[in-house]
């Protein structure tokens, strides 16, 4: 499986409490969803900063930083956002 998803981030929108010291560096630990459809602007998911257990089940809100779209794919995994410039790629088969 391969493709290739390009995001941006609203880095104002990070809380400077979720980001972990590792041993290699700073991490802030995300979650990106994929969904089936296209938004209206091309975005095919959102990317938020990742909730621990007791923070979903607190039903606390997401932080949302930005969107994903992918952009290229070998059509194995998920299909690529339509772009003007080419046709877009189909969703793949089960």
């Amino acid at each position: 499986m391969a493709s290739i998803i390009k995001a941006s981030i609203n880095l104002n929108n990070i809380d400077k409490s979720k980001i972990i010291e590792g041993k290699k560096g700073k991490y802030l630990p995300i979650t990106i969803t994929i969904n089936d459809e296209v938004d209206q602007f091309g975005n095919q998911g959102p990317i938020v900063v990742a909730q621990s257990k007791e923070e979903r089940e607190a039903k606390v809100a997401k932080t949302y930083l930005g969107n994903v779209a992918v952009v290229w794919t070998n059509g194995e995994n998920v299909a690529a956002a339509p772009r003007e410039d080419q046709p877009q790629q189909s969703a793949p088969v089960a």
